[in-house]
């Protein structure tokens, strides 16, 4: 079979798309001092404004329950966006669907769908970060179990009607009439950080493939796309999208955006080291990781759009989503990164991939 890596321009199944990615970094002021929660919040809402500004596709944030990421009703500043918008589609990267509850995240999309008129989107994830899971009391025993049965329960919400669905990690619904109706398709994505099991669950709901690439070589995903084509051709389902999400910073040389992402970059890891086990990046695996085979995408615009048209081939994805926010980063920095991105690392990626 087939993938995007041998398809000429014209016969690509889906139109390339383009995103940002944040966790609601709490960012620096100009004495680079961090600023309040907040604060954080009211700044996303200008960089969603911005982004649809320079022509970017979506703009997504993902949930977070932590006091350097405070970002944890996604719905709430995607709704506030959509207010201030007209095209740019709004999702969530990701949605933490094993330690909330698949009701309550149908009828928040689907309300912020209603009121940005079909643009919203959610990419549903088991939690690589588990801070949800205590916060809402779950136990983390059954961290598979809880995201298989919810995502069952996500997909028969999306085919509207009534639903009738029992299972052991959530009460029962007899023939529940679950509001708001959907007007609009509601896209929905499973975010997939390595784990073969997950792209084939994605695959036998008929969602599409977000594959969250943020350390290594981005080649060893090329697989992942090729398991999603042969999994979504046995379940019956149509082809569906492949979309890649790395962290990044572009600026306006090499050198500025190294300077300004490593220093950031370099604290956020050693904090996450302590709960999730990263290995503290050296100045030398940080030169790698920004290298062409590594999964970080930072540099002038240039050589950001080289990069991501590489790995968009490599891997046979349509879309490509900077997580462009980092923990200490100034606000202009980062306003300076979406302007850069949509106004001049797409257009090149897209001459580069036409």
């Amino acid at each position: 079979m087939n993938t995007e890596t041998d398809l000429m321009p014209a016969e690509r199944p889906f139109p390339l798309a383009f995103g940002l990615d944040t966790f609601g970094d709490v960012t620096a002021d100009a004495d680079g001092r961090p600023i309040t929660h907040a604060q954080t919040i009211r700044n996303l809402v200008e960089h969603g404004v911005a982004a649809e500004k320079a022509g970017i596709d979506t703009f997504n944030i993902g949930e977070h329950h932590t006091p350097d990421m405070p970002l944890s009703a996604a719905d709430v500043v995607l709704a506030a966006i959509a207010a201030r918008t007209e095209r740019i589609r709004l999702g969530s990267a990701v949605t933490v669907l094993s330690s909330d509850d698949p009701v309550r995240v149908f009828q928040r999309y689907s309300t912020l769908n209603a009121i940005s008129d079909g643009r919203a989107e959610v990419i549903l994830g088991r939690g690589s970060s588990i801070d949800s899971f205590p916060l809402f009391g779950f136990d983390l025993a059954d961290y598979q179990d809880l995201f298989e049965e919810k995502t069952n329960l996500f997909a028969q919400l999306l085919e509207g009607g009534p639903v009738t669905w029992e299972g052991r990690t959530r009460s029962a619904l007899h023939d529940q009439d679950v509001v708001p109706h959907l007007d609009a398709k509601l896209a929905t994505w499973i975010g997939v950080g390595g784990s073969p099991e997950s792209v084939i669950r994605a695959a036998r709901y008929g969602f599409s493939l977000m594959l969250a690439i943020i350390g290594g070589p981005v080649a060893r995903f090329a697989p992942y796309s090729e398991l999603f084509h042969q999994a979504l051709e046995q379940f019956g389902h149509t082809p569906k999208p492949i979309g890649l999400h790395s962290p990044g910073h572009v600026a306006a040389t090499d050198e500025q955006a190294r300077d300004e992402f490593w220093p950031n970059y370099l604290e956020v890891i050693r904090r996450a080291s302590k709960t999730r086990g990263f290995a503290v990046p050296t100045e030398a695996s940080f030169l790698r990781e920004i290298g062409p085979d590594g999964a970080l995408y930072v540099g002038s615009p240039e050589t950001v759009a080289a990069k991501i048209a590489a790995n968009m081939k490599t891997v046979g994805a349509n879309r490509f989503d900077l997580k462009y926010a980092m923990g200490g980063l100034s606000d202009d920095a980062l306003l300076t990164n979406i302007h850069l991105y949509g106004n001049e690392v797409v257009p090149r990626v897209r001459e580069l991939l036409a």
